[in-house]
């Protein structure tokens, strides 16, 4: 299979999947390296919307949906708490971005949409050497949250603001 017909079948693959697929998944199925589906992966995204998740790779669905970014802080120990009062309201947390003294702003993509996504990524957190991100900015971070409706998101910034996570630009 040339490289052209084996993106077209990724896409294929991805368009089926319910799930995020790992790399090595799609290099099984598809009899190459998953270094080959690396870079296959890096040219579709110059087309498609390809998010790149701790649990494999997921096409982005392109239908319009309600977006909220929230502005949030909170301990290492609050991690677990605070995906799961988001996934559980309806939200699909799509990333994580802190903001870094030299770099910049610094994004990575989390695709958490269910209960057991949360808690994957919190257990492949906990295995890491490496850590959250948000220490870097003193626990500040921003979450970019996607939701069926207007009335989830606020829902969501209900609870964030309850549990005291989320930051307003008037607060300390």
């Amino acid at each position: 299979m040339d490289g052209k017909s084996r993106r077209q079948e990724i896409i294929h693959i991805l368009l089926q999947a319910d799930q995020p697929v790992s790399g090595s998944t799609l290099a099984g199925k598809l009899g190459v390296s998953r270094q080959v589906i690396v870079q296959d992966i890096a040219l579709l995204r110059t087309k498609r919307p390809i998010l790149a998740t701790a649990s494999g790779y997921l096409l982005y669905d392109a239908r319009p949906v309600c977006r909220r970014v929230y502005l949030v802080r909170h301990t290492n120990q609050e991690i677990l708490d605070e995906l799961t009062a988001i996934v559980a309201l309806g939200g699909k947390i799509l990333d994580v971005i802190v903001e870094h003294d030299v770099y910049g702003q610094l994004r990575a993509d989390l695709n958490l949409t269910t209960l057991r996504d949360v808690e994957h990524f919190c257990r492949l957190l906990a295995a890491s050497s490496s850590g959250p991100l948000f220490p870097i900015s003193a626990g500040i971070h921003l979450h970019t949250v996607e939701a069926a409706s207007e009335q989830i998101l606020d829902q969501i910034e209900e609870t964030l603001q309850e549990r005291g996570y989320l930051l307003t630009e008037t607060a300390p």
